[in-house]
């Protein structure tokens, strides 16, 4: 790169791939086109906060930081944007190392760093390079501005120095600079912005109300005054007392006021006990876009190795698209009060897609575009302190506000059972929070109704029956479907608890966890379950016959039933049906099958178990009438009754409803 001299300004040529990485720069990593704004501003901020540390270390600098701000100059009529500042300023030859880094470095070391970044981000792996903070290079951010603009200038004066100097390019093959005696201190971006709407339908930048709108969302939590002049209606002139006659209208003229566009109100920086619930509530629903009240406000400071603030919120209502597969989860992210990025799943799971708020860093690793965080042992440190914290503060709730801790685990409780499953560092906190319906009614202490309250886990183990070594529970559609489910009889008749599960993700996170505190989770609704030597033994019937006796019944309806079932046996947990359903140990939930076929899967139909209750009278006089005449045609259509009648009882579909119905009608 060879420079060519004209008067006092330098032209230099790009290199020969310089143009293509501006392309990659403009078009592919940076998406929104807002975020040339937020970058600028966040270099001015940046030069504002190292002016004030210098005048802090160097006395004799002689600048004046009373009045540190950033300035919004828009030209509607002449198509332009000055973003400027009065803070540090830069020298010529930072001009070409920081705004010429594309020129200085050419695009080899810039591309492989990018690869890396992009590698490192694609694969979930963290290398020295790849954790870079690329975007802290002034040039990089900077670039993002050629998105809205045709040519780009900057003019620039280093605190202290007696000239400035002058930068501009059109993203081209060539840069031009040179001095500029009259540049005030600080640094003045100049765009000569890119026509409104088009096919990258650019928002006007050079319009009042976008830039409102852009540094409210991005910016408005800048520690610095963000200002910007703008014509006001004139006032009406004030009536003299001592006047009878009415003053004149207002013409109609207006006035030049400069108003400040950012709140600068980081409430996470304030102490908790200076921040109103007002002020709280307000900044929630800014953050969230709800209308509701916070639930519960959490605070977190952290200091050492990794700082950071954190001001996160619990919501009283539920998200309308809380379960849209397209729903928008994470906290906003601030890296030094600077906005970041608006939904940053990194630092919280989606079983906490509820939780809003924000995080703000005073050092992260990002990618390029500050877009996507990098995966690594930082981010994962905060993600796992703040799952912490959050779960802290529900088990408190659940504690101390047992009303309100209803109401949100009504709300929130089903997402929140799926950390169970993808969590197994928060499995236990989770845990310690999930309550769950049971067969047996949990008053509620306030109100004095049964079954109110639920149960946890550990409460449900401390009331175990005598000899129970396991932990019960049955999964359905609903509360009353499982509460009538004939699997419970013989739970029932012994006064063995069962937790009721009936939200879809209960069919996946108790296989998931598979036991807690060394005690087994176990379906009801599979295996063979035998509760002899559990709690209080029911009365046994005297005349109950010995199994022997249904041994060639019971072969016969496993051939007779054999395209619906793969075996037909008695039942240890029926005490008042004649027949149910169970699966094998291992065996997929009708439900579950149910939900993987929904979700587009395709899942082989399974036979199931069907057990009978020998002391039912049906099920007897089957015996008899099979042993006195096994070709007797109306004893296939009872077991065809039998069978149908299991499977309606757990509420599952029939393959045939018809035939069913006019089995059924004809035995009548």
């Amino acid at each position: 790169m060879s420079p060519q001299t004209s008067g006092a300004a330098e032209t230099r040529e790009f290199q020969a791939e310089t143009r293509q990485l501006l392309d990659l720069m403009i078009h592919s990593i940076y998406s929104n086109p807002d975020t040339f704004l937020r970058e600028v501003i966040s270099n001015s901020s940046d030069a504002l906060d190292k002016l004030r540390l210098a005048a802090l270390q160097d006395s004799s600098l002689g600048v004046d930081t009373s009045d540190l701000h950033i300035e919004l100059i828009p030209d509607a009529q002449a198509r332009t944007l000055t973003i400027r500042d009065n803070g540090i300023g830069m020298s010529r030859e930072e001009v070409v190392d920081l705004i010429g880094t594309l020129a200085r470095s050419g695009t080899g070391q810039m591309r492989e760093a990018l690869a890396a970044a992009r590698a490192a981000q694609e694969s979930g792996e963290v290398s020295e390079q790849a954790t870079a903070d690329l975007i802290g290079q002034f040039g990089i951010g900077f670039y993002s501005t050629f998105m809205v603009a045709d040519t780009v200038s900057l003019v620039t004066r280093k605190a202290g120095e007696p000239t400035g100097t002058r930068w501009s390019s059109g993203g081209e093959g060539t840069y031009t600079i040179e001095e500029d005696s009259d540049a005030p201190q600080g640094t003045s971006v100049i765009l000569q912005l890119k026509p409104a709407g088009g096919d990258a339908a650019l928002p006007d930048y050079a319009a009042e109300s976008t830039l409102r709108r852009v540094v409210r969302t991005y910016s408005d939590f800048i520690a610095w005054p963000i200002r910007m002049e703008v014509e006001q209606p004139a006032p009406a002139p004030e009536k003299d007392d001592d006047d009878d006659e009415p003053a004149d209208p207002p013409a109609g003229g207006t006035v030049t006021e400069t108003v400040t566009l950012n709140s600068q109100k980081a409430l996470w920086t304030r102490p908790r006990s200076e921040v109103t619930d007002e002020e709280y509530a307000e900044f929630y629903r800014h953050v969230s876009h709800a209308w509701d009240e916070p639930l519960e406000t959490i605070t977190l400071k952290a200091e050492g190795t990794f700082e950071y603030q954190a001001l996160l919120f619990l919501p009283t209502q539920v998200p309308f698209d809380l379960f849209s597969p397209d729903t928008r989860r994470g906290v906003q992210l601030y890296v030094r009060r600077v906005f970041i990025m608006d939904d940053c799943e990194e630092l919280v799971p989606p079983f906490l897609r509820f939780v809003k708020g924000i995080v703000d860093a005073q050092d992260l690793s990002l990618n390029v575009s500050r877009e996507i965080l990098q995966q690594d042992r930082q981010i994962r440190a905060i993600r796992k302190r703040l799952v912490r914290r959050v779960l802290q503060t529900i088990e408190q709730l659940k504690t101390e506000r047992p009303q309100e801790f209803r109401s949100f685990w009504t709300n929130f409780g089903a997402v929140l059972k799926e950390g169970l499953i993808s969590d197994v560092d928060a499995r236990e906190q989770l845990l310690a929070v999930s309550t769950f319906a049971s067969t047996r009614p949990v008053p509620d202490e306030a109100t004095g109704d049964d079954d109110e309250v639920g149960t946890t886990i550990a409460e449900y183990v401390s009331r175990m029956a005598d000899g129970q070594e396991e932990i019960y529970y049955l999964t359905g559609t609903s509360r009353a479907a499982v509460e009538n489910s004939p699997h419970l009889e013989a739970f029932r008749a012994r006064g063995v608890e069962v937790l009721v599960l009936t939200d879809p993700v209960d069919e996946v996170w108790v296989d998931a966890v598979g036991e807690v505190d060394g005690k087994r989770l176990r379906s009801v609704a599979k295996g063979d379950v035998d509760l002899s030597g559990i709690g209080s033994d029911p009365q046994e019937k005297e005349d109950r016959a010995d199994a022997a006796e249904f041994t060639a019944m019971l072969e016969w309806l496993g051939e007779e039933l054999s395209d619906e079932v793969k075996q037909v046996r008695l039942s240890h947990r029926l005490t008042e049906s004649a027949a149910c359903m169970v699966g094998d140990e291992f065996d997929m939930t009708p439900q579950l099958e149910a939900m993987y076929r929904a979700s587009g899967m395709e899942m082989p139909t399974s036979k199931r178990i069907l057990e009978l209750n020998p002391t039912h009278p049906l099920v007897e006089r089957l015996r008899v009438q099979h042993a006195e005449d096994p070709s007797r045609r109306e004893l296939a259509d009872t077991a065809r009754l039998l069978s149908g009648a299991a499977v309606l009882a757990e509420g599952g579909t029939l393959t045939d409803p018809a035939a069913f119905a006019k089995l059924l009608v004809d035995r009548i």
